[in-house]
This record gives structure tokens, C-alpha cells and sequence, in this order.
């Protein structure tokens, strides 16, 4: 069970702060409540605590890792098919994992088709919320500024 001040990631949302534990009777039970405080989406989220593995919740990665891990999905091959919508429903699956890799994976591979080919709206927006969740386990990882953790981004995947 994760604590008040416990950094995490929140797959499809991506990290943030455990601001505190809250504590809600349903039908007569009492559940408990992450309150998250995802900074980068400037998000407050409620997460039960009985169903966060299952939801995907980790701990961020160490500081040492998270940048090896960044740099580990550029040299990751990806086939991307040409339908649109199977490309979004696979990177989909992807983003849904959480894995820092796997977003990282996304990202790259749709800024890759984005300068060859252009991408469909909703691969856009896919390709900001990829860039959102990495810059925030980033930032949260390592303790920088937004405009640092951009600039790290950038020389890693530009």
C-alpha cells in the first residue's frame, strides 16, 4: 500500500504525488482512496487502493533508470500497420501498460510517422498524452523543472 508522499505513475495519466489517503463509507464499506496530484496534467485523481495493481499503479522508476529506460525505446523497432485505427487500438495497448518504455515507444514511433506521413487527430492527441506521461515521471523522477525535463525529451528523441 502505497502512502501519503509516495510518487507514482498512473498509466494513461501519468505520475504524480499521493497528496493523502481518504476514506469513503460505500453501502455500509469502508474503501480506502489514493488522492493523487498529477502535476504535469495539473490533475487531482482518486484512486481505490484495493484496485491500483490491477489499475496498473506503480512506483516511479529511480533517477538513474528512467533515462536508460528512455533511451532503451529508441533503438526498439516498431512495425506500425497502416490502418490507422489498428495502429491507435496497438499503441493503445501499449500506453495502457504504463511501462515508461512503452509510452516512450508511442511517442517515438508517432513523432517518427507524424514527419513522414502526418498523423490523424486522434494520434495527435495520442502523441501529447505519450509526451505528457513521460515528461511527468521525468520531472517527478529526477526532480527538474518542466522546461529541463522538455529540453531532456528532446535530445533524446529530436
Amino acid at each position: 500500500m502505497y502512502q501519503k508522499g509516495d510518487k507514482i505513475v498512473y498509466p494513461l495519466y501519468g505520475a504524480g504525488i499521493i497528496e493523502g489517503l481518504e476514506h469513503k463509507d460505500i453501502d455500509g464499506t469502508m474503501h480506502t482512496y489514493y488522492a493523487l496530484d498529477i502535476p504535469v496534467a495539473n490533475l487531482k485523481i482518486h484512486i481505490s487502493a484495493t484496485k491500483a495493481d490491477d489499475l496498473g499503479v506503480r512506483p516511479i522508476m529511480p533517477k538513474d533508470e528512467v533515462l536508460v529506460a528512455l533511451h532503451a525505446s529508441i533503438g526498439t523497432c516498431v512495425n506500425m500497420p497502416d490502418n490507422w485505427n489498428i495502429r491507435c487500438k496497438e499503441n493503445m495497448e501499449r500506453m495502457k501498460t504504463g511501462a515508461i518504455t512503452q509510452v516512450a515507444i508511442v511517442f517515438h514511433s508517432l513523432l517518427i510517422r507524424e514527419r513522414e506521413r502526418g498523423l490523424s487527430t486522434v494520434e495527435k492527441k495520442m502523441m501529447t498524452t505519450a509526451k505528457q506521461i513521460i515528461l511527468s515521471e521525468l520531472i517527478l523522477s529526477m526532480d527538474i523543472e518542466r522546461t529541463e525535463a522538455d529540453e531532456i525529451l528532446d535530445n533524446i528523441f529530436l
